[in-house]
């Protein structure tokens, strides 16, 4: 794994413009150089607004983004990803995920796209999304460049266990996406107990500890300053090691995204 920051700026659900566009600036002048975004978000554009509004370089940002479920055929796949660095306004994006593989999802179709989109230097790395094992096994086989990494919900009371060994396994990024369950953390006594004891935020105890673990990326969402100056403050809280094994032994388990034809639910 290689050449991804570590603590990402999400931006689900930053669906107005003006808003999204400011969170963004604002990230990248707290110190954020990894964004990610998605074509179903709808704020492409105001991501790629966000980024030449700041002072960062845009050369310096590692922008990712998200085929959306009806893009997924090859034709489509090839013509929305033009589409999206022309939204997001960069030369190239950096990593490409298949939002989920569902709907238009072909292994095969979309993975010949994803080769020719990363040949021809319109996306510069492979990422999936919410893919089971035996999906991402099947994908990988097809894939010309390596995976650069597979994004998925993970957090202290969905910890993901296989697919962060798969990652580690296969040398990919694994990027937590609700790495702080909608701030649900909170609700957790043994979280709490950290934070008292380290006079930090929930939501710092959690990303800490994702960021603790072999491979992994989180990508909390945030749009008010103060949120994207807490967020970022948690690279600067070490946990010891009994906190890690006492979140290790969270054995609450929630999961925030679900839906019936979710691929774990098939």
């Amino acid at each position: 794994m290689q050449g991804i920051p570590r603590l990402g700026f999400g931006t689900y659900e930053n669906d107005d413009p003006e808003q999204c566009a400011e969170s963004v600036r604002t990230a990248l002048e707290v110190g954020y150089r990894h964004v990610d975004t998605a074509q179903s978000y709808g704020n492409e554009s105001a991501v790629g607004d966000g980024i030449a509004a700041s002072d960062v370089d845009a050369e310096d940002v590692f922008v990712a983004t998200k085929l959306a479920t009806g893009n997924l055929a090859y034709e489509d796949a090839v013509e929305t990803a033009h589409e999206s660095v022309e939204r997001l306004g960069v030369d190239s994006i950096d990593l490409l995920y298949v939002h989920w593989p569902i709907n238009s999802y072909d292994p095969e179709g979309t993975i010949e796209a994803l080769n020719d989109l990363y040949e021809d230097g319109v996306i510069e790395a492979v990422g999936l999304s919410n893919f089971r094992i035996d999906q991402l096994d099947a994908a990988i086989e097809r894939l010309d460049p390596p995976l650069a990494a597979h994004q998925v919900e993970c957090h202290p009371m969905l910890p993901q266990e296989d697919l962060r060994a798969h990652a580690v396994d296969h040398d990919y990024a694994l990027v937590a996406y609700c790495p702080i369950a909608r701030n649900q953390v909170a609700e957790i006594e043994t979280i709490q107990d950290i934070a008292a004891k380290h006079d930090a935020s929930p939501a710092q105890v959690s990303l800490a500890w994702l960021l603790e673990k072999e491979n992994l990326v989180a990508i909390p969402k945030a749009t008010s300053e103060a949120h994207i100056r807490d967020n970022w403050g948690a690279q600067e809280l070490e946990l010891d090691e009994e906190d890690v094994a006492a979140i290790d032994g969270i054995d609450e388990r929630r999961r925030i995204v679900d839906f019936d034809a979710a691929p774990w639910n098939q």
